[in-house]
């Protein structure tokens, strides 16, 4: 049962992780033609634009699980950089008054996806105790 979510934690979070991307990747496609089809309103609703902020409180809590029974000491900090990096990129670009480039998002999103599976793959606890 433990080991079940311990690996739930893990896609959960390579999931968000994931949805996240395609979310930030769609969005200007979905309000181009939105655009193109109405001359005003071009803009993102706000519920489109909070989306992020679900995505990101979901890998919240999926890394902060995953990592309750990692084995591997150096996946705790990387795991915690990617998601601040996501996180700082996001609100930067939400609340700042300037653009980042996008790939900053997309390769914070990539990394945490690729640790989270990392994790899943190779450092997960086999009993109960190895982690306490």
């Amino acid at each position: 049962m433990i080991q079940a979510i311990r690996q739930k934690s893990d896609l959960i979070g390579a999931a968000a992780s994931a949805l996240c991307m395609v979310h930030c990747i769609a969005t200007p496609f979905l309000f181009l033609a939105s655009a193109c089809a109405k001359s005003c309103c071009s803009a993102a609703p706000t519920w489109w634009i909070w989306l992020d902020f679900v995505f990101l409180g979901i890998s919240f809590m999926a890394v902060y699980k995953s990592l309750q029974t990692s084995t591997k000491y150096w996946l705790k900090p990387a795991l915690w950089s990617a998601w601040s990096a996501l996180f700082t990129f996001i609100f930067i670009e939400q609340f700042g008054s300037f653009h980042l480039n996008e790939g900053f998002k997309y390769s914070a999103a990539i990394s945490l996806i690729g640790l989270h599976l990392y994790n899943l793959r190779y450092c997960q606890c086999k009993d109960e105790n190895c982690c306490a």
